[in-house]
């Protein structure tokens, strides 16, 4: 069988201050954020790595659902992009075959985490 990579991007936004920065992120302020799932299998019988109905579903109730819309230090420690992606890929990582977490805080600024 043959490995491949899924892609599912997911948006969400919310709030946050840096607790560790001395600068103008140590103020509160707001992201609409991009997170992009990378997982990695094996194609099944079926043809597919895994329906992205069920990646969906998973991000959406293991991640999405609890930081929509809040205020990321009441959740993560020092919620930069960094600890963020962290604290997504521990949420996920016993659920779906992660390979790569991408996660956006602008268009132009990114952080990618591999586990």
């Amino acid at each position: 069988m043959k490995k491949m990579d899924l892609n599912c991007v997911f948006h969400f936004a919310a709030s946050h201050f840096l607790t560790k920065y001395h600068g103008k992120c140590e103020n509160l302020h707001g992201h609409n954020y991009k997170l992009i799932v990378t997982i990695s299998d094996t194609v099944k019988d079926d043809g597919m790595v895994m329906d992205f109905k069920i990646i969906k579903e998973k991000v959406n109730e293991l991640v999405i659902d609890l930081l929509d819309h809040k205020h990321l230090n009441d959740i993560i420690d020092n919620p930069s992009a960094e600890n963020v992606i962290v604290w997504i890929w521990d949420k996920l990582k016993d659920n779906l075959p992660l390979k790569k977490l991408t996660i956006y805080e602008t268009e132009d600024y990114y952080c990618e985490y591999y586990g």
